[in-house]
């Protein structure tokens, strides 16, 4: 393999989770039928043991999403060293102040036939937080550590006829991770049932070594665990068309070995997200034992000096966002709609690529990028062998990276969106001869399980990097922030360009501006809030416009992970010694879903297929008559002209020397407020007027708005519908800064799932069917039960018109 110059050309495909017609194998997902209850209980993995009294839960489950907050929780005297600080002070909702550590067990009862017991069953988890013990029967079958890993254990010998008895042990150590790590089963548990004879748990590896518009040449390695056989695999097209049939009996240590041509392929990429189906059977004296299906995409990627990155031959910027694993008011708990609806925004926002921060990402998520169109940096740790926090992955290092590795690459190499990997994120190992063997040993593995990806880690000790080599040896260096050591750090290494694997961390509060408005460093205010100006930062980071320059000026520099597309639970900088703030104001989107000025900021450099132009603040100022109110203007128009009231403010323009905001802002910054109507009006490039928006100051609230992001969902007792609550005066205009509490109630074929507001200071809990306004909005979660039907949702608030909007279910 060669570093250096790294040049990839190859298809990569997904699982679509063993699925298959094929009476051989069948897939049962373990998601009803679950006790659960929290402390610890000896006895609990007996067989006999009484959970009549335990609480019934659907995996995926969450335990400490239901709160409450806690101060108490995760108050920490400690020095976060990766923020550059040396003297130890009380922090607390670092991991979300919700009551994840602590010891808990699952239950669950199923049958096994006759016909059944005589097969192969596999066992999966796809996640468990954290530590997880299997017991089945009475007996452990084993253990795993991370809580970020997927893992399986084959449970063929373990099982009985009849009812058998699945008892899982979790616990989360205090002080275990920088963020809210969740608590519990919370992504799929799965059986496999396959015919003894049969193709390797992640056993196919499908990529090519030539892709291009007029010919695809598709190598599909397939791992059984028989000497003996024949394996046919046939190709379909989108449209279930097949393409082509090719039958092997060939194999070399248990593996088959095709190489199928596909005539004019479609391209996958992020625009044009194709994909193709290969069903592989597997023979033996032609009697068929196994057979799997794996959707996959074409494409050819490569990574070259001084050029940069490059997809089916076009030279591509990564417009990514780094994204933590939670789902805001769902906590940890997998849901595939939540999922949709993010990765929706982020498209809308003109995002091509996401990095899973700091850990191995969900396949729901995977499956969704590949079938949406993502770019995907798939990460593994946030801590090696030194620490970063006291009971971290650092435990478990020597005993578990490899295998954790291996796992993430088997489990996922297939996904189209993958096109990197990442070994780490800030680790302390950074520094030190012994910390470079440990990058190259790393990287090592996923070389060997994956020769086709390039492995990067995100380096915050630049200088550190750059002097002990650690840097040099990496496929693609990335560097977190520090973004006046890029042309250095360019110059030391030799790959000939760098990735800004996490950028900016610029901090504000959806709806929330401050004034003088004056860039800042960790600014903090008595109402624990940030600016929606989008001009305060942290002590580590920057604005966004020093990574546009970079972005926009050195073809080396390959592209951007903003720290962070949504906001998460935990990290509450820049106040993570104040409380009651508990969630992080590092998002473009807030922890509700509901996009924040600095979304339309990205939008407008990134989203090339539509125009932006958007306005902030709300005009809504009383008080501040006759004060100055600056005006910012988010455009990827080159020019505007303002107007208040009727009166114009002037025209400003895009000017590319100077201050960077006024390269990508429109500003004026001389505004005095008054009341009434605030206007912008664009222009194209010939400066003819081609786009206008206003905003008007809105009186007192007085009726509720309700509009859903999808009115029908399936009848499947998982599909969520998303309704964003708003409040409007008499004349229908929003009221950007009502703070009302509401109620909701849910009759039907649905019920009352969560409500967020997006507030990182509230402490109401997110299942309660009651919660105040943030900035004038709030999201309520609809899920739909096990039946077709009509939901309706009703919500009110004292003084308010109510409101009511009916949802379908089937």
């Amino acid at each position: 393999m060669k570093i250096n110059h790294f040049i990839i050309a190859f298809i990569f495909v997904f699982f679509s989770n063993l699925k298959s017609n094929s009476q051989n194998r069948k897939v049962i997902q373990l998601s009803e039928n679950w006790t659960f209850k929290k402390g610890k209980n000896k006895k609990a993995a007996n067989v006999d043991f009484n959970d009549s009294n335990w609480n019934k839960v659907s995996v995926p489950h969450d335990w400490a999403i239901y709160g409450p907050f806690d101060k108490e929780i995760d108050k920490q005297v400690v020095a976060i060293t990766q923020n550059g600080e040396k003297t130890a002070t009380e922090k607390t909702g670092r991991t979300g102040a919700l009551p994840h550590v602590g010891t808990a067990w699952y239950r669950n009862k199923f049958n096994i036939d006759d016909v059944d017991l005589d097969k192969q069953i596999i066992l999966q988890f796809d996640g468990a937080m954290s530590e997880p013990e299997v017991f089945l029967n009475g007996k452990k079958i084993g253990e795993w550590k991370y809580g970020y890993s997927y893992f399986y254990f084959d449970i063929s010998k373990n099982l009985v006829l009849g009812e058998n008895v699945l008892a899982v042990r979790l616990h989360n150590e205090e002080f275990a991770s920088r963020w809210y790590p969740g608590a519990g089963l919370y992504r799929k548990v799965t059986l496999t049932f396959k015919e003894k004879e049969n193709i390797n748990h992640w056993g196919t590896f499908i990529t090519t070594p030539i892709a291009t518009k007029e010919i695809a040449k598709v190598n599909i390695k397939t791992q059984v665990n028989i000497h003996t056989g024949k394996l046919v695999t046939t190709i379909y097209n989108s449209d279930n068309e097949i393409i082509v049939t090719k039958s092997t009996s060939e194999q070399f240590n248990k593996e088959f070995d095709q190489n199928i041509a596909i005539q004019n392929p479609t391209l996958w990429s992020p625009d044009n997200p194709y994909v193709y189906t290969a069903k592989t059977q597997l023979f033996v004296n032609d009697v068929l034992k196994d057979e799997i299906t794996t959707k996959f995409g074409i494409r050819d990627i490569k990574f070259e000096p001084k050029k940069g990155f490059s997809l089916n031959g076009e030279i591509t910027k990564f417009k990514g966002v780094c994204l933590h694993h939670d789902l805001g008011p769902l906590g940890t708990a997998i849901n595939i709609s939540a999922l949709k609806r993010q990765l929706t925004i982020l498209k809308e926002m003109g995002v091509n690529a996401i990095r899973s921060s700091h850990n191995m990402p969900s396949l729901e998520q995977l499956e969704l990028a590949d079938e949406m169109g993502f770019l995907f940096l798939a990460e593994s740790f946030d801590e090696w062998k030194k620490p970063k926090v006291e009971n971290g992955y650092n435990r478990f290092f020597d005993e578990y990276a490899e295998k954790d590795i291996v796992n993430l690459v088997r489990a996922t190499r297939n996904h189209p969106s993958i096109v990197m990997w990442s070994s780490g994120n800030e680790v302390p190992d950074q520094w030190g001869s012994e910390g470079v063997k440990r990058s190259k040993w790393l990287q090592d593995i996923f070389h060997r399980e994956d020769p086709t990806r390039p492995v990067t880690v995100g380096m915050d000790q630049v200088k550190a990097v750059m002097a002990s080599g650690f840097g040099a040896i990496m496929d693609v260096p990335g560097l977190n922030y520090r973004v006046h050591l890029y042309e250095e750090a360019n110059e030391r290494f030799p790959q000939g360009f760098l990735l800004g694997s996490e950028t900016a961390s610029t901090v504000s509060s959806r709806g929330i501006y401050k004034f003088p408005v004056e860039e800042g460093v960790m600014k903090q205010y008595d109402d624990f809030q940030s600016s929606s100006y989008d001009l305060e930062y942290c002590s580590w980071s920057n604005l966004p416009e020093d990574d546009f320059i970079l972005q926009d000026d050195k073809p080396w520099v390959i592209g951007e992970f903003v720290w962070t597309g949504f906001d998460y639970l935990g990290e509450p900088t820049p106040y993570d010694e104040k409380w009651p703030s508990r969630s992080s104001y590092f998002g473009m989107i807030d922890l509700a879903g509901i996009p924040k000025d600095r979304f339309y900021l990205y939008k407008s450099r990134w989203n090339t297929k539509e125009k932006t132009l958007h306005i902030l603040p709300h005009w809504n100022w009383k008080g501040r008559e006759g004060q100055k109110t600056p005006v910012f203007v988010y455009t990827n128009y080159d020019s505007a002209e303002l107007f208040v009231n009727g009166k114009s403010m002037g025209i400003q323009k895009k000017i590319t020397s100077g201050n960077p905001q006024e390269r990508y802002r429109l500003m004026w910054m001389d505004v005095l407020y008054e009341p009434g109507t605030l206007k912008v009006v664009a222009f194209d490039e010939n400066g003819k007027a081609t786009a206008e928006k206003e905003i008007k100051t809105a009186g007192k609230p007085y009726k509720i708005i309700l509009n859903a992001d999808r009115t029908s969902i399936k009848a499947d007792g998982e599909d969520i519908s998303f309704v964003t609550v708003s409040v409007v005066d008499k004349n229908g205009i929003p009221c950007p800064t009502a703070t009302d509490q509401l109620n909701f109630e849910v009759k039907g074929t649905g019920k009352f799932k969560a409500v967020c507001n997006g507030d990182a200071t509230s402490l109401e809990v997110f299942h309660e069917p009651t919660m105040k306004l943030f900035s004038g909005k709030l999201v309520v979660l609809v899920q739909a039960l096990k039946e077709a039907g009509e939901i309706e949702l009703t919500v009110n608030g004292k003084n308010l018109k109510k409101a009511t909007i009916n949802l379908k279910t089937d």
